[in-house]
Parts: structure tokens; C-alpha cells; sequence
């Protein structure tokens, strides 16, 4: 854990400069976390505010702070979540399908001989949000807490509510979507 329990049970209290200081710890990771949830950069800020005003707001219903982090990333999902929802409704356009520029730069990345380790990992991590993209947001978010962002199945039993077993068959059916998703793409990887 990032913080102190006897930070988070002054935040609880009411104190602001403990709450400053849990938003200081946990920025950087809530908002790597939005960013790999949403898929829209420019918006990865605003989700990240809604994170931490959620969080102000009701620090008084956290029941230990050893629950603390599940607890946080379980507003992290449900925040992303909502503006999912609001994106879908809206029926725009998702940034992360490749614009013609987008292709045409990855093209010239894949043909290079003298690529940069940097540039590899950008190809690789577009061709990870493309599989991403084709199935659907609850496997995606469950996909990212797991393998990106590392967190354990004890963790994702307290985010999701759900015993060790359920996550366990949904992360192995969210696996298989992506895998029919990969198929579908012609089981192609992404350059080397």
C-alpha cells in the first residue's frame, strides 16, 4: 500500500491535508490506470477528477483502510465505467481506432530496420488496444486490472464482489474472447 493506514483514518476524518496526501501518492497510478481503461487521452483527466471527488465524498464508508486500495480501484472501474456508458450513448467515435495518419505511421515504424525499443512497444501497444476494442468493456476493464495493472485475484474478488472462483472463470472467458478476437484478425502479431 502507498499510504499509511493512520493517513487514510485522518482523510477519514475529515482531514484535507491527509486526503492531499493520499491524492499525491495515488494520482500517477489512478490516472495510468484511466488512461488504459478509457482509451481517450485527452479525457483521462476528467475521469481521474471524478475518481478523486468520488473518493472525497465518501471516505466516511470505508470500512478499514487495509480495504483501502480494492476500494479505490473499484471507484477507478466504476468511474470508467459511467464514462463509457456516457461515450456510448453519445454514439461518438472511439479515438483508439487507427486513424489513416495513425496506420500510415505504424507502417513506417514496422518497415524500419533500425526500429527503437520505444517505437516496438507503441505497436505492440496498439495492437493490444485493437484486440482490447473488440470485445467488450467489462472484459476489457477485467483484462486490464489483471494483466496490466498486476492486481491479484484476491484484489479483483474485492473490487468485483465476487468469490475467487467467478473471477477466475471470467478472466478465463474474457482470455477467450480476446483469443476469437485475435482470430478474427487473422491471428496475425504485431511486428517484432
Amino acid at each position: 500500500m502507498l499510504v499509511e493506514p493512520e493517513v487514510i483514518e485522518r482523510a477519514r476524518s475529515g482531514d484535507d491535508a491527509a486526503f492531499n496526501e493520499i491524492v499525491r501518492l495515488y494520482r500517477k497510478r489512478i490516472l495510468g490506470t484511466v488512461s488504459r481503461l478509457i482509451g481517450r487521452p485527452e479525457d483521462v483527466e476528467d475521469v481521474g477528477q471524478e475518481v478523486f471527488l468520488r473518493l472525497y465524498y465518501s471516505m466516511e464508508q470505508l470500512r478499514t483502510p487495509d480495504m483501502f486500495e480494492p476500494w479505490l480501484y473499484r471507484l477507478t472501474v466504476n468511474a470508467a465505467y459511467d464514462y463509457l456508458r456516457k461515450q456510448k450513448r453519445k454514439k461518438e467515435s472511439r479515438l483508439s481506432d487507427l486513424s489513416e495518419a495513425q496506420v500510415t505511421g505504424a507502417d513506417a515504424v514496422a518497415g524500419s530496420v533500425a526500429k527503437t525499443e520505444e517505437d516496438r512497444k507503441g505497436v505492440i501497444r496498439e495492437f493490444v488496444q485493437k484486440l482490447l476494442g473488440a470485445v467488450s468493456e467489462e472484459d476489457r476493464l477485467l483484462l486490464l486490472l489483471k494483466e496490466v495493472e498486476g492486481l491479484s485475484i484476491k484484489d479483483l474478488e474485492k473490487i468485483y464482489g465476487i468469490n475467487e472462483n467467478a473471477v477466475k472463470v471470467r478472466l478465463f472467458r474474457a482470455r477467450q474472447r480476446v483469443l476469437k478476437a485475435f482470430e478474427k484478425q487473422g491471428g496475425d502479431r504485431p511486428p517484432a
